[in-house]
């Protein structure tokens, strides 16, 4: 069956949008004279789909234009665009040649449009973006103070005492935003029920992770990089590996479930019984993470707080990654 929809892909940069319909192409400004006129004509073109990559915020504003302008849009994986341009042959890059293998992606590929992040969110996410960064500095500078000669300590404990008050100031403003909206409040309080789950877990689910709740629970597992994959071949039946996802949210998903294995009575035994089976401490952790994580989600999307006796059965994790 033919297809005649249009399928659009945008390759963005700091300056400017190369915009690439089929063989044709035209480049805008990546400002909001640029934005705006580009949003005005995909609208008018009714294209099926409009495929822009993750570039680290350059693409933000963009893509709030064209939500708005009703324009179905997806902010694509840049290695999994990367990877499919290399399937196709497509060896030179240039930000035309980019725009085209985004274009291909969205028509072959189809990868499905889901709901985009609020500005309020966005900033949650931000926030939580720069405490990482404050974590990794300071990480980083009291290593070096271990090893740093005398004549320059003293400039390193200023820059970690500068660090902490940063990072305080970021924790305080943190909470109050989720204070100040009655629905993260609500859902904070609800995540925080479960054990093992406290305020930095629960912020990091609902800053970087806004799907909690609206999706399945093999839809949640991969999106977050915790479904496991087959890597069969023939007669080879290869082990089942985890790969992907977001890897803020699984790192505090990951910290949540250390603590679950000790406090949160289901995981603990999930665990245990696992481990009795021989399974490596790393699989085990790991099936625990998705377990924990799909719970929450039902918590999210049923609005109910945590309660053992109603955990969901275990034959939902026959297919776990161990």
């Amino acid at each position: 069956m033919s297809d005649t929809g249009v399928y659009v892909g945008i390759d963005v940069s700091k300056a400017e949008l190369e915009v690439a319909v089929g063989e044709e192409g035209f480049a805008v400004a990546n400002d909001g004279a640029g934005i705006r006129s580009l949003a005005k004509r995909l609208k008018r073109m009714r294209p099926k789909l409009v495929v822009l990559e993750a570039t680290g915020g350059h693409e933000t504003a963009a893509v709030a234009e064209l939500v708005a302008a009703g324009v179905p849009v997806v902010v694509a994986n840049p290695r999994q665009v990367k990877e499919f341009g290399r399937s196709t042959g497509q060896l030179a890059k240039t930000d035309r040649m980019d725009a085209r293998v985004l274009a291909l992606f969205a028509e072959r590929v189809r990868p499905k449009v889901r709901p985009v992040a609020d500005e309020a969110t966005r900033e949650l996410a931000a926030f939580l973006s720069r405490r990482r960064q404050l974590i990794e500095m300071l990480v980083a500078e009291k290593n070096r103070l271990g090893t740093a000669p005398m004549s320059v300590k003293n400039g390193i404990r200023k820059h970690i005492r500068w660090l902490e008050r940063q990072l305080t100031g970021v924790d305080h403003d943190l909470g109050l935003r989720i204070k100040e909206s009655p629905v993260w409040r609500a859902k904070e309080d609800l995540l925080q029920s479960a054990p093992g789950v406290g305020p930095v877990v629960s912020r990091t689910l609902i800053g970087d992770l806004p799907e909690l709740g609206a999706l399945n629970r093999k839809e949640i597992a991969a999106l977050v990089g915790v479904a496991p994959f087959a890597r069969d071949s023939g007669r080879l039946r290869g082990k089942r590996m985890v790969w992907g996802g977001r890897s803020p949210v699984r790192a505090a998903l990951y910290m949540a479930t250390l603590s679950a294995t000790r406090t949160n009575p289901p995981i603990a035994e999930f665990y245990e019984r696992l481990s009795a089976r021989g399974k490596p401490p790393k699989v085990a952790l790991t099936a625990c993470m998705r377990k924990l994580l799909t719970i929450l989600n039902a918590m999210v999307r049923d609005g109910v707080p945590w309660d053992p006796a109603s955990h969901l059965p275990e034959a939902q994790f026959a297919h776990s990654c161990c």
